[in-house]
C-alpha cells in the first residue's frame, strides 16, 4: 500500500468529513448488534446508513472536484483528521 499526500482541506470541510466519518462507523456498530426482528428501527437505520453514505461520497465528490487531487481507478483518497491533509491510497 502506497500513501501519496494530495492536497489539503480547510479545518471547517474536516469537521465536515470527521462527522460523517463518526455517523457512519457508530451506525456500522449499530447495524451489527441490531437485528431485522426490530422492523422499524433497522429501516430507519438502514435508511440512515444509506444517507449517511451518500453525503460522505458527495463530500469527497465535492472535494476532489473544488481541490482537482489527483486520482486512479484502483486508489482512494484518504484525510489525515489532525493535519487536513488528503492521500492518494493505492495498492502498487
Amino acid at each position: 500500500m502506497v500513501k501519496k499526500e494530495v492536497g489539503q482541506v480547510l479545518p471547517e470541510e474536516r469537521d465536515e468529513i470527521q462527522k460523517l466519518f463518526e455517523r457512519r462507523n457508530g451506525l456500522n456498530e449499530l447495524a451489527q448488534i441490531l437485528t431485522a426482528d426490530n422492523g422499524e428501527l433497522y429501516e430507519k437505520l438502514v435508511a440512515d446508513m444509506g444517507a449517511t453514505g451518500t453525503k460522505f461520497q458527495q463530500w469527497w465528490d465535492r472535494m476532489g472536484e473544488k481541490y482537482q487531487w489527483e486520482s486512479t481507478s484502483d486508489g482512494n483518497w484518504e484525510i489525515d483528521f489532525d493535519s487536513c491533509k488528503i492521500y492518494l491510497v493505492t495498492n502498487a
